[in-house]
């Protein structure tokens, strides 16, 4: 896939703008009607495309702070391609989590969830992420309802299949402690109430 830097594209934005309609003034519109496309055509894949995939880059190689920075030269979410609306959400809900700001995070993962995805991957990407965040508030029924909804997808990527595993021994562990808590109780009632055992008579 050709890529080009965000910098050099909004560069050559300009230039062939700017030089496209002074040539079009000056000597006609055959001069510069040509840089006038090309400078159109790279504006509107700069604002429907915005700055996912070098943002994304950026993820992937834990620049975290650079990714930020870098999405944020998206001109607009709401005039971006859907699929990448959808990314652009997803970014920014993980830089809300990363500075524990989950609220947010959930906000905008809910956001994403909300546009139509490219495929189920990244919807159980989504889900995932939801599941965590209430799992981290304790939230365990909301948390297993987002994981048995992200199980019922059809999931290629290996790393969503793991932490599909994961979240399957994370609850199979909180079921075995609450029938542990609860076995614990049982057992606790039976030595006191009815199952009290009388004190010998002191002599």
């Amino acid at each position: 896939m050709f890529k080009i830097n965000i910098y050099l594209k909004l560069a050559l934005t300009a230039v062939s703008l700017i030089l496209g309609i002074w040539l079009w003034s000056a000597f006609g519109t055959w001069y510069g009607i040509w840089f006038v496309i090309i400078g159109v055509i790279l504006l509107v894949s700069y604002i429907m495309l915005g700055t996912i995939v070098s943002a994304s880059e950026m993820v992937q190689l834990q620049n975290f702070d650079a990714a930020e920075k870098r999405l944020k030269m998206t001109l607009s979410p709401k005039l971006l391609y859907p699929t990448n609306r959808a990314y652009y959400y997803i970014l920014k809900g993980s830089f809300a989590v990363n500075k524990k700001d989950q609220k947010e995070g959930e906000a905008l993962f809910n956001k994403a969830l909300s546009i139509k995805l490219p495929s189920d991957n990244e919807k159980a990407m989504i889900l995932l992420q939801l599941a965590n965040i209430n799992a981290s508030k304790n939230k365990w029924t909301a948390a297993k309802k987002y994981y048995n909804d992200a199980k019922k997808l059809k999931i290629t990527e290996k790393t969503l299949k793991d932490q599909l595993k994961e979240f399957n021994k994370v609850f199979a562990n909180k079921g075995a402690m609450r029938q542990a808590a609860a076995m614990g109780k049982k057992g606790q009632s039976m030595m006191t109430g009815g199952g009290k055992r009388r004190r010998p008579r002191m002599r």
